[in-house]
């Protein structure tokens, strides 16, 4: 990666848990770290307003800048941040943190939990890709249960494909809203979790877009993590890590070197079955 001026790492979801120590561990290791969130905290360490018009070190934590208010379910609200950043030079990493995990399941929250961490991490990591420099990264914090082990039948199959595209991939989300709502969605081979399903398509979206950069001159890796069953307000006080853990491989990552993986998934820093 380059090292000749300062990297610039956006992470979103990085008011809390697992996002916030991504951010903080990034920022130890000399990137200017633009934190996002859609709600980010009120007030820092020291009593001051965490949010600024625009990232600047106002932080505490080495590296680490204000907050950029970013609702990644809102086109206006990503396509903001974009031009933030191009004004600033361009970022080096992006960590697609961002996610929800909602009470219930049928046709909305499906709809609504996809539109989060699927689309929301595909808009993001879209509005950036023309300001990502030479070498950049893209992270998706994934999950286990995104793994290919939760569908089933040719449903499986269809994920598994080697050609699959972006378009056949936003297909197959929206026909998972569809089937849901009409009740069809067990026998069709679908998991009842919507969180489970926006991972699986998140996974599936590092591979289709790891084929579209594959001609980049940038030379730009994505790859997604499973950062274990951590302790944060989504994972409970029951999982086994802490979120220092849970940061580990998304921050490796974000930092590979030239001729690195591109297009995989990872668990503990090591090669995982999708």
């Amino acid at each position: 990666m380059n090292d000749r001026r300062t990297r610039v790492a956006v992470v979103t979801g990085a008011n809390r848990g697992i996002g916030e120590a991504i951010a903080r561990e990034l920022g130890t290791q000399g990137f200017h770290v633009v934190p996002t969130a859609r709600e980010p905290p009120p007030r820092d360490s020291h009593g001051r307003a965490g949010e600024g018009p625009s990232p600047r070190p106002e932080r505490s934590d080495p590296g680490v800048g204000a907050f950029a208010r970013l609702d990644v379910t809102r086109l206006e609200s990503v396509a903001a941040l974009a031009r933030e950043l191009r004004e600033r030079g361009g970022i080096d990493v992006l960590v697609n943190n961002a996610a929800v995990s909602l009470d219930g399941f049928d046709a909305g929250i499906a709809q609504r939990t996809l539109d989060a961490n699927f689309f929301g991490a595909m808009r993001v990591t879209d509005a950036l890709l023309p300001e990502m420099r030479d070498g950049a990264r893209i992270v998706m914090v994934s999950s286990g249960l995104g793994t290919l082990t939760h569908v089933r039948g040719t449903l499986r199959g269809r994920f598994e494909d080697p050609e699959l595209t972006r378009d056949g991939l936003v297909e197959l989300m929206q026909s998972f809203v569809r089937d849901v709502g009409q009740g069809v969605h067990t026998e069709r081979g679908w998991p009842s979790s919507a969180y489970s399903v926006s991972k699986v398509g998140l996974n599936a979206l590092v591979r289709v877009v790891a084929r579209e950069l594959a001609g980049d001159p940038r030379r730009i890796l994505v790859n997604a993590a499973d950062p274990g069953w951590v302790r944060t307000r989504m994972g409970g006080p029951s999982a086994p890590r802490t979120v220092d853990e849970g940061a580990r491989t998304p921050v490796w990552l974000a930092q590979l070197p030239d001729g690195g993986p591109s297009g995989g998934f990872f668990r503990d820093r090591k090669p995982a079955s999708f």
